[in-house]
């Protein structure tokens, strides 16, 4: 497997209530996973621990591989430190869009020190 397919293997894996979902996806192809029904979207969840893979890989917002070593220090488990990371990302993602923005990258590594 290229890299990226050996990525999305590991994040697969990690996700087992997934698995079903993945098995046949011409069946959820047209599902809407809205807040308001209490759904994560799991192709959006996936897709987030990819980019945070990938924002690690690069250093990019730069400082955010030394945030994650440090919070892999307090929480010992990259996959709950990426759950942490993710809610930033969508925090940051969110003001974004709502404020028709570039993403604020110091107000994400300002949401990540305040976990530790």
């Amino acid at each position: 497997m290229e890299a990226l397919e050996q990525m999305v293997a590991q994040i697969v894996q990690q996700h087992p209530e997934y698995h079903s979902l993945l098995a046949d996806e011409e069946a959820h192809l047209d599902k809407d996973y809205t807040p308001e029904m209490g759904e994560t979207n799991p192709f959006l969840h996936m897709s987030m621990h990819i980019a945070i893979a990938e924002q690690l890989s690069i250093d990019r917002p730069a400082g955010i591989k030394e945030l994650y070593q440090q919070l892999l220090g307090k929480l010992s488990d990259s996959h709950t430190v990426e759950h942490h990371i993710m809610e930033c990302l969508g925090q940051m993602m969110w003001q974004a869009h709502r404020n028709q923005a570039e993403p604020d990258e110091q107000q994400y590594l300002e949401c990540l020190r305040q976990q530790l």
